[in-house]
């Protein structure tokens, strides 16, 4: 089977869940990787069961699983043309003078050190397909936002965005950095009142993916309509 094959990190729920679909309908194989197993089992059985879609658990901080996954998935599949790093969390109210450093160091870990990692082993399987490789920033990542260690982590996917095209340039591989503002998903303990959904940062991702082979969508940002006045 030669259907080209699309890695996601934080592939259970929210954007990475929405981006698997819309890819599945566009006719990739998928690699849906997450700490949790449930929900991707439930998401590969809807996306065609084991011959379209492998579900594999992969905390991103830890350099070994993410080694097994892009192993598993080239044994599964024997490719990977489009790898989304994707997982990344948020939450540490108090700013920088209150918050809870514990949750600083985890989201530390996985916004950056595990985007890095993935990037980190899924180049070389990227070079070889001529892929498209794609990273979960943010529009906090282009603002300042007081206090806020999620936008200084965010700012960092961007510099690492930016430094991998400068080095994979000329290797076939394009890179598209996807800046959603905020997003009606898990992320949020209370549902926000004016926010994208997930479907609209999928298609942003798909667009970057269909454009022709001369053309490198470098950043999509993508934000709410202002709300309307009166």
């Amino acid at each position: 089977m030669d259907d080209p094959v699309f890695l996601i990190t934080g592939a259970s729920s929210g954007i990475g869940a929405e981006t698997a679909r819309h890819a599945a309908q566009a006719g990739y194989r998928l690699v849906l990787a997450a700490r949790s197993r449930d929900k991707l089992d439930d998401l590969a059985q809807e996306l065609g069961g084991a011959e379209r879609a492998l579900a594999l658990a992969c905390d991103v901080t830890d350099e070994a699983q993410q080694r097994s996954m892009v192993e598993r998935a080239m044994q599964a599949f024997g490719r990977i043309d489009v790898a989304f790093a994707n997982a990344g969390m948020g939450g540490s109210p108090g700013g920088f003078s209150g918050a809870d450093t514990r949750l600083w160091r985890e989201m530390v870990l996985t916004n950056i050190y595990g985007v890095a990692l993935t990037l980190r082993h899924v180049i070389e399987p990227l070079k070889t397909s001529r892929g498209h490789l794609l990273l979960t920033g943010s529009a906090a990542g282009r603002v300042t936002i007081p206090g806020s260690m999620y936008s200084a982590t965010k700012w960092a996917v961007s510099a690492i965005g930016y430094g991998v095209r400068e080095e994979l340039r000329g290797s076939g591989i394009r890179v598209t950095l996807i800046e959603p503002g905020m997003v009606d998903t898990p992320f949020f303990d209370r549902k926000p009142e004016h926010a994208l959904v997930p479907q609209d940062i999928a298609r942003a991702v798909m667009y970057a993916l269909e454009q022709p082979r001369h053309v490198d969508v470098n950043e999509i940002l993508v934000r709410p309509t202002p709300r309307e006045q009166g």
